[in-house]
């Protein structure tokens, strides 16, 4: 095996950008098995795709995908697209014998999530690795949280309550771009942001949700149409579109293990910009995580004396503590975009080292089965069991 890996990453956008620094930075902090060699950046238009390789340092553009992932200069796809085309691009590849690193959601659908998972299994047969891009577990204080419940440090899980808040479409006259529109975002805040604390739940806690009760709403159900230069059909710019996505979802839930849970997610929170926060509570004590607090994860034992319980403040920076040893002096704090750098080195190491990815495409497959059992129960009005993957 050469000790580099090439990588076409599809997708110069929002997510190109935060994945292009992950790749560009991994090896200059942790030591990998390999290299990661930023072989080329995929993207429909020519200029803009030519110059996202300049500013993020790929060594080639292309504007067809299908050429991308048939460079033999290729190993890895990094797909940042959106959902729309992720089973498309992520079978390509994968039949090609390419590793596969896609953003979540994993897809559009059900079905095309089930796709992609068969694919990924026939694939690793051959070696072929497959990962879906669920940051959020790469911030230390999650990864610290998550062994903390399974280590029993506060028992028996009994309440999971997680939130997304976020802002960004409450004015109606923002433009109706492509995360607006189901045909290519597949849901709205549901999708976009709901996916994250399902997956983050589930992953902290170590159980899987059985069933759900949710509640989606689209408060601007018209907006302005955006110009062509956003990524919709040519000649737009004039009238308005229809949304065909949810502003707002909310659900309860029961996990497979007993536990409940209660989520919300939405693009309408007026003031929160990235409010996510995961609270669980125990039998014998309760763990909190406020991603505009970072680096740090809040602990309830109710083992400590009557007179000196309360939340204590972990501040989540020593060489002890996950991915931490590679940056810098106690103290000193990480950000969000650090969650890629982790993500690049897991991955890395894993597709050297033979492990398979996690979170895998059937990770990205059970979210997906919550995401469309949340959307039926929400359509049906009623509660919604999910079959396991």
């Amino acid at each position: 095996m050469s000790d580099e890996l090439g990588v076409g990453m599809v997708g110069y956008a929002f997510m190109g950008a935060a994945h292009s620094q992950a790749w560009r930075n991994a090896h200059r902090f942790f030591d990998l098995p390999l290299t990661p060699r930023m072989a080329a950046i995929g993207g429909r238009d020519r200029d803009a795709v030519g110059a996202a390789a300049a500013r993020f340092g790929w060594a080639a553009a292309e504007t067809d995908w299908r050429a991308l992932v048939a460079r033999d200069d290729v190993q890895l796809v990094d797909i940042c697209t959106p959902g729309s085309s992720h089973a498309d691009i992520a079978l390509a590849a994968l039949a090609a014998g390419k590793h596969v690193l896609c953003e979540k959601p994993l897809a559009n659908s059900v079905d095309e999530a089930r796709g992609m998972v068969e694919a990924a299994a026939a694939a690793e047969a051959a070696g072929v690795r497959a990962m879906v891009g669920f940051n959020y577990r790469r911030v230390p204080a999650v990864e610290l949280a998550r062994r903390f419940i399974a280590a029993g440090r506060i028992g028996a899980v009994r309440h999971v309550r997680a939130v997304y808040l976020q802002d960004w479409i409450v004015d109606p006259e923002f433009p109706l771009v492509w995360r607006l529109v189901a045909d290519q975002a597949g849901s709205g805040a549901l999708g976009d942001i709901a996916s994250h604390i399902v997956d983050l739940a589930q992953h902290v806690v170590g159980d899987r949700i059985a069933a759900v009760s949710g509640l989606l709403e689209t408060f601007v159900e018209e907006r302005p149409l955006p110009g062509a230069s956003s990524g919709l059909a040519a000649g737009a710019g004039q009238g308005r579109g229809r949304v065909t996505v949810d502003d707002a979802a909310l659900f309860v839930a029961r996990f497979a293990g007993g536990a409940v849970g209660s989520f919300e997610a939405t693009r309408m929170a007026t003031g929160r910009k990235n409010g996510l926060r995961l609270e669980v509570n125990g039998e014998r004590g309760s763990l909190a995580f406020d991603l505009e607090r970072l680096n740090e994860l809040e602990l309830f034992d109710a083992a400590d004396e009557a007179d000196a319980q309360g939340f204590r403040r972990i501040l989540v920076t020593e060489p002890t503590h996950p991915w931490m040893d590679a940056w810098w002096p106690p103290g000193h704090t990480i950000g969000w975009e650090h969650t890629f750098v982790h993500q690049v080195r897991d991955l890395v190491s894993d597709v050297a080292d033979g492990r398979a990815p996690s979170p895998s495409f059937a990770d990205g497959l059970q979210v997906q089965l919550v995401l469309d059992a949340v959307a039926r129960s929400a359509r049906l009005r009623e509660w919604v069991e999910l079959t396991p993957v």
